[in-house]
C-alpha cells in the first residue's frame, strides 16, 4: 500500500494495481482494507469471461471489475466500460493503465433511452461519502454543476460484432440503459448482470428483461469476503449485500448453487431477506 497525494492510495490488490480514494466508503475503502472489492461478484461473473469474449460494463465505477474483466477476456477480447462521473473516470482510466489493459474502451458518459444532457452536482471527492451511489438524475442544472453526456447504449455497441456479457450498475437507470440497448441486447443475447436494488423499480426491470425472453436468477451476495485477499477478519459492511440478477435467454439454466429465479415480478429479496 502506498499513499498518494491526497485521498488517493494505490493498492496492490488481489486482481492488480488500484488507485483508490480512501474517502469512498464502499469500494475504495474495500479495495484499501480487502485487496479487493465485489469478489463474490467476480466469482460469478468470471464464468461468463473467457479469452475472447465482449463484454460492456455500464457503470464501471473505478474499474474495481472492469480490470478483472479485461484480464479474463485477454488480448483476443474486448471490455467497453461506461462511467459518467468525470473525476471517477480519471480514476478508471488510470487503473487501465496500471494494469497495462489496452483491449478496454474507456467511454466518459452515461446511458439512457435518449440522447440528452443531464447534470451532476459538485462532489467533493476529499470528504467521506458514498461516490458510486451517486444518481445522475434528480439534479438541476446550476452554474456550479457538470454536464454528462448521455447515449443511447445500441450507439455504443454498434462497432461491436457480438457481446458475450452486458452488466450494468447504474443507480436507479437499470431499465432506461436495457432499453437504450434493446437492439444489441436482441441480436446479441447476452448474459446479462443487472443490479436490482430500488424496489419500487423493481418489476419493470424485471418484466421488461424477462419480455425479451431471459430467465432470471437473483444473486445477493455480502459484500464483506471472509476469504479476502488482505485476509483481514474486519467486516466493515455487516448486513450488507449487493442486490443483483443473472438474466439468461431462454431455456438455458446456470449450474451455480445458491440461485433463485425471480419467477414473481412483484417480489424482492430485499424487502424480505436482509443479508
Amino acid at each position: 500500500m502506498e499513499q498518494l497525494p491526497g485521498f488517493n492510495k494505490l493498492v496492490r490488490g488481489r486482481h492488480g494495481l488500484f488507485i483508490a480514494n480512501e474517502n469512498d466508503t464502499f469500494i475504495g475503502r474495500a479495495l484499501i482494507h480487502y485487496g479487493e472489492y465485489g469478489e463474490l461478484e467476480w466469482k460469478l461473473l468470471q464464468r461468463f469471461c473467457e479469452p475472447g469474449a465482449v463484454v460492456v460494463e455500464v457503470g464501471a465505477n473505478i474499474g474495481s471489475h472492469t480490470v478483472s474483466l479485461g484480464t479474463a477476456v485477454g488480448a483476443s477480447g474486448k471490455v467497453i466500460a461506461v462511467e459518467p462521473q468525470p473525476v471517477i473516470f480519471q480514476a478508471l482510466c488510470a487503473n487501465l493503465t496500471l494494469n497495462c489493459l489496452t483491449n478496454v474502451d474507456a467511454v466518459n458518459c452515461g446511458c439512457g433511452n435518449r440522447r440528452q444532457t443531464l447534470h451532476l452536482p459538485r462532489i467533493d471527492y476529499a470528504a467521506e461519502g458514498n461516490f458510486g451511489g451517486v444518481e445522475l438524475r434528480g439534479h438541476a442544472a446550476t452554474p456550479s454543476s457538470i454536464p454528462v453526456e448521455i447515449r443511447k447504449l445500441d450507439d455504443l455497441i454498434a462497432p461491436c460484432k457480438m457481446v458475450n456479457l452486458l452488466k450494468v450498475d447504474v443507480e436507479g437507470m437499470e431499465s432506461e440503459v436495457i432499453e437504450s440497448g434493446s437492439k444489441a441486447i436482441n441480436a446479441f443475447r447476452p448474459v446479462i448482470y443487472v443490479e436490482n436494488d430500488r424496489l419500487q423499480k423493481s418489476r419493470m426491470l424485471i418484466d421488461l428483461i424477462r419480455g425479451m425472453g431471459y430467465r432470471i436468477w437473483w444473486h445477493v451476495p455480502p459484500l464483506f469476503n471472509p476469504d479476502n485477499y488482505f485476509a483481514n477478519d474486519d467486516n466493515l459492511y455487516p448486513h450488507i449485500g449487493s442486490f443483483n440478477m443473472l438474466c439468461i435467454h431462454g431455456n438455458t439454466v446456470p449450474d451455480i448453487e445458491g440461485l433463485e429465479e425471480a419467477v414473481d415480478s412483484t417480489y424482492h429479496p430485499l424487502a424480505n431477506h436482509p443479508v
